[in-house]
């Protein structure tokens, strides 16, 4: 699929195929299964804040899967760099990004997580909102293979979206079509995962549109991971959330501003 072009049959076939495969990849039912997984890009211009800056481990508790979760304390310090992220995965984050969601894991095997927006504002970072969110369906891992079910860990851009719904308003490029539609056969509950989707530049190359197949490491080592809305449970390798936060990010989100995601399960992002 080319973003905003048009494509003759033969293409459409080719995109058909390389979708498919991303769906699968994302957090489609197992071709095999009769249900399963979900799947899950950049940046914004200055991002709304919800309050001053916090510090602390983001918690589960007291969140709701709305766009206006994980309200900040009001007289939180300074903070001066993202909150537990250790100094291999900082050193990652493009010194001109401003914008970084944090996907904090509870466990190397677990599928559940929570998912922080942070923006800076000079040499400060806010905490803007947070959000439940789901993993992996086995958790994380650093060296991400196809069919795992694991999410990789590490920081990543995001420079594309996506997906069956209209554009809402984002900056990033957005590819709006039906194809993008989960396939009938996977169970209901996942039918409307890639409603909104946000591609995570894990083995794809950066600014191409969600569903493109090219994979510079090889196929083995994945690929097709996104944001997407959620279903419930974890994916098959994506990060997936609420509609409402992924309205917030699409809106909140701006290229210029060179988004990042910065994911893993606790302990790896701290090491």
């Amino acid at each position: 699929m080319r973003h905003g072009g048009v494509r003759s049959r033969a293409a459409v076939a080719v995109a058909g195929v390389l979708l498919l495969a991303a769906l699968s990849a994302c957090g489609g039912a197992d071709p095999e299964r009769s249900g399963g997984g979900g799947a899950a890009g950049p940046g914004g211009s200055a991002a709304p804040a919800s309050g001053g800056p916090v510090s602390g481990t983001p918690s589960r508790e007291g969140q709701s899967g709305g766009a206006g979760a994980g309200a900040p304390a009001s007289s939180a310090p300074t903070l001066t760099r993202i909150p537990d992220i250790g100094d291999r995965l900082h050193r990652r984050i493009p010194a001109t990004s401003t914008q970084v969601l944090a996907v904090y894991g509870d466990g190397a095997d677990s599928a559940e997580s929570v998912a922080v927006l942070y923006g800076r504002r000079g040499p400060v970072w806010e905490r803007v909102r947070s959000w439940p969110a789901h993993n992996g369906k086995k958790g994380w891992t650093p060296d991400h293979r196809l069919g795992d079910h694991r999410s990789p860990v590490g920081v990543f851009t995001l420079t594309a979206a996506g997906g069956v719904l209209a554009d809402p308003g984002t900056r990033l490029p957005y590819t709006h079509s039906e194809d993008y539609a989960a396939p009938r056969w996977w169970d209901e509950s996942h039918w409307h995962d890639f409603d909104y989707v946000i591609a995570i530049d894990y083995n794809r190359v950066p600014g191409t549109p969600p569903d493109d197949g090219e994979q510079p490491l090889g196929e083995e080592k994945g690929g097709g991971i996104w944001l997407h809305l959620d279903h419930g449970n974890g994916t098959s390798a994506c990060v997936s959330l609420s509609k409402e936060a992924m309205e917030y990010l699409l809106l909140s989100l701006d290229p210029e501003r060179e988004p990042v995601v910065v994911m893993g399960d606790r302990n790896a992002l701290k090491a």
